[in-house]
């Protein structure tokens, strides 16, 4: 029973200790009667806690019920204040309306001449905005602005001086529109880099600089050398004009630079001839190697018969036989064979004649194949360029108008080039049979000739 006793005060004071502080817990108990001490020092230790913040909550409490009164004194005189700012604002709101009022009545004509005067500031804005003339007079756009602000404001009004302006700045773009002039400016080059040279403004069409046309970025306010410049004749006609002080200057200017230069664009970005033989791709090389090879061909084939066709002539001339053409070679069967029957030397004749006309009639059924096959490759490129194009059609839409004919128009390249080999074929044919029948009608002529006099000396 002690035992238990003492176990169960050691459990209280161990929890006591627990509880105590740092200090107390370092302390050790040589007995039951210091344990009991050491358990009522530190609940008398821990009642001084409790008390000491219950008497620091009591303090923060009253200190938060002061600042709850001066918060709420606080929101009654903000409450009192926005009563006082809504009558002020409502009687300054029926002021203002007056005032205006009275401005409009005041304004009378003069409303409908800032109505006038907004538009024409708007429309000269616009157009300025989008005129060559501000790559050499810049700052332009600024002045309408603040202009049409005023007259847009119920607080400020024009000046005289501003109307007149205005009129002005109308009137000299009118002027300028007219003007060919020189002046000098900063060039952006198609590679990023900055040049300060001679700009010739032709109008309000046209920027010209060193025989280059330019264009001007409205939204940078940049003068621009185009990427792509329009054909040689017309460079040369700018730099003409460039180098020119007085007379007349032949010039090829865009009618619609005021609008942008739809039509210098259109001119430039169109597809040169290279580019658009490279538009027929596979089957466009392939047609234009079988025009290139008709062409080496009819040429040589050309060549040949017409150093034949001397040859003969000259034999028509002679009256011995040559070997080295095939008249003379057809004579020589008759001086080899005298006395030789009708019959057969109208056949040895005949055979020597059907020898002469491979060599004579060579290459001429393949200039006629290629003739006849040039089109139909054409129309195998345009039939595989258009399945092409539909097949983007179908995977992007048909939204974009430019990049459909753009497809259509590549597909049509390769039955151009097809036609463009077909056509000259057949004329080089014609002239290369027509080289070949006149050699081989000399031939038939004068066999029929040596076998009519032999056949007569018989």
């Amino acid at each position: 029973m002690k035992m238990t006793f003492a176990k169960r005060i050691l459990a209280v004071a161990a929890a006591g200790m627990l509880v105590a502080g740092s200090a107390m817990a370092q302390e050790k108990a040589t007995s039951l009667e210091g344990l009991l001490d050491l358990v009522k020092t530190a609940k008398i230790s821990e009642t001084k806690e409790h008390k000491q913040r219950e008497a620091d909550f009591r303090r923060q409490k009253a200190n938060q019920a002061s600042l709850l009164a001066k918060a709420k004194q606080t929101k009654k005189n903000e409450e009192a204040r926005s009563v006082r700012l809504e009558k002020t604002y409502e009687a300054q709101e029926l002021a203002v309306t007056a005032k205006r009022k009275q401005l409009q009545e005041r304004l009378g004509s003069l409303k409908e001449l800032f109505g006038h005067l907004t538009s024409v500031a708007g429309d000269l804005r616009t157009n300025v905005g989008t005129s060559i003339v501000s790559a050499q007079i810049p700052g332009r756009t600024e002045f309408m602005d603040s202009l049409i602000e005023k007259m847009n404001s119920a607080t400020q009004l024009p000046t005289i001086e501003e109307i007149e302006r205005l009129w002005y700045e109308l009137q000299r773009e009118t002027i300028e529109g007219s003007k060919i002039v020189k002046f000098a400016g900063t060039v952006i080059k198609p590679n990023g880099d900055r040049a300060e040279q001679d700009i010739v403004r032709i109008g309000n069409f046209n920027l010209v600089s060193d025989g280059n046309y330019l264009t001007y970025n409205t939204e940078s306010q940049q003068v621009e050398e185009l990427t792509r410049q329009p054909a040689a004749a017309h460079v040369a006609a700018a730099a003409a004009l460039q180098a020119s002080d007085s007379g007349f200057t032949r010039f090829g200017a865009d009618p619609t630079g005021p609008s942008g230069g739809s039509f210098l664009s259109a001119l430039i970005n169109s597809p040169s001839i290279e580019e658009r033989w490279h538009q027929g791709g596979l089957v466009g090389y392939i047609i234009s190697a079988v025009g290139a090879f008709a062409i080496l061909l009819a040429l040589l084939r050309f060549a040949v018969l017409a150093g034949i066709t001397s040859k003969v002539n000259a034999q028509l001339k002679s009256d011995k036989a040559n070997a080295n053409n095939p008249l003379g070679r057809v004579l020589k069967i008759t001086e080899d064979n005298p006395g030789i029957d009708t019959e057969t030397l109208e056949l040895k004749l005949e055979e020597a004649t059907l020898k002469e006309r491979p060599a004579i009639e060579s290459g001429l059924n393949l200039l006629k194949i290629i003739a006849a096959v040039a089109p139909l490759l054409g129309l195998l490129g345009t039939v595989t360029g258009m399945i092409i194009t539909f097949q983007a059609i179908t995977i992007f839409g048909a939204g974009d108008p430019k990049a459909m004919a753009g497809g259509i128009s590549g597909a049509l390249v390769t039955t151009v080039l097809g036609l463009i080999v077909a056509i000259p074929t057949v004329l080089m044919h014609t002239l290369v049979n027509g080289r070949a029948k006149r050699v081989l009608h000399i031939l038939d002529e004068q066999t029929a000739g040596i076998i009519a006099e032999n056949n007569e000396s018989k």
